[in-house]
């Protein structure tokens, strides 16, 4: 199946989709600054680059999407088209995520991982909440 945009066009889609500063990601860290947690975004120097970590609580929490990193929930569906490529790229990411959790585990890390389906209005309150919970009782 061929691709419906040009070339122009999917670079130009492809760019729009960032790897850090989601909305997802911003809605985690909204809610949990106003419950008094802070963190820092992004640390490199961590396996797997988390998206917020807690160095008082020594907790690390990604935020990840349904399609990337393949939850298992109604969001992701295996891409019809290119199917060799996409099988090989997401469960790549999935494989990257395992080894990262394992490293982070063995530094002392807990991990923690909020799926985009989790963040959904009808959830979410009780699931950040879930996450606050879970951070502030690693002290």
């Amino acid at each position: 199946m061929a691709d419906t945009h040009s070339k122009e066009v999917r670079s130009m889609n492809m760019s729009h989709i960032r790897s850090t500063n989601s909305k997802p990601e911003e809605k985690v860290r909204k809610y949990l600054f106003s419950r008094g947690l802070r963190y820092r975004k992004n640390v490199r120097k961590l396996p797997g680059c988390p998206d917020l970590v807690f160095r008082k609580y020594k907790t690390v929490v990604f935020v990840n999407g349904c399609f990337w990193h393949h939850h298992d929930c109604g969001r992701f569906v295996w891409p019809s088209s290119n199917e060799e490529y996409w099988h090989q790229k997401i469960n790549r990411n999935v494989e990257r995520d395992a080894e990262n959790n394992a490293l982070l585990k063995q530094q002392g890390w807990q991990v923690l991982t909020v799926w985009e389906c989790q963040l959904k209005k009808k959830v979410a309150d009780a699931n950040l909440d879930t996450v606050y919970q879970q951070i502030i009782a690693n002290l």
